[in-house]
């Protein structure tokens, strides 16, 4: 019976691992939006997805956007998006602030994946303060990895070519 119950102890420590600490909710994105504009939001706005901005969109995410609007927030030079993009098997949602074309803030506001949390931390999404746009969409810069977060960063970085690109689109639209 002793023996059973050590096994059974010992099964689910091992089942409980570390990595899914990573998992949870960050930062709400409705209080990522807040603290984004001195707590004095603007009104949502929705960007619809077509012709050549959702093959765009495609074009930077590698796939299908899922949906047919994406809805953002835009203050004077500034916009916030609220976007997610699946890292190995689920989805991950990252708040961006853009502001005068160039990247002033990224937050890991929900992380599912089991692994690859490291994302999250601002050693890492310190990275893309700053960072704007070169040629096809890509980054102006260079971000580095994260050993066994690969698709989190991946998916991550994917998110802030197309805020940039979003933010491009909605104040060529707005002139």
């Amino acid at each position: 019976m002793r023996s059973k119950l050590t096994a059974l102890l010992l099964a689910g420590l091992l089942g409980f691992s570390p990595a899914l600490f990573g998992r949870g909710t960050y930062l709400e994105p409705a209080q990522f939006v807040a603290e984004s504009f001195a707590f004095h939001p603007p009104q949502p706005r929705v960007l619809y997805l077509r012709g050549e901005v959702k093959q765009t969109v495609q074009s930077i995410l590698g796939h299908r956007f899922p949906g047919l609007r994406i809805r953002y927030w835009m203050q004077d030079t500034r916009t916030a998006w609220i976007l997610d993009e699946v890292g190995k098997e689920r989805p991950i949602t990252v708040g961006i602030v853009v502001d005068q074309g160039h990247i002033e803030r990224v937050r890991i506001l929900v992380f599912r994946e089991s692994r690859g949390d490291e994302v999250r931390h601002p050693f890492f999404t310190e990275q893309f303060r700053g960072a704007g746009t070169g040629p096809e969409y890509r980054l102006d810069r260079h971000i580095d990895n994260i050993a066994g977060a690969t698709l989190s960063v991946r998916a991550v970085r994917k998110l802030v070519r197309l805020a940039l690109y979003l933010d491009q689109v909605v104040h060529r639209d707005a002139t």
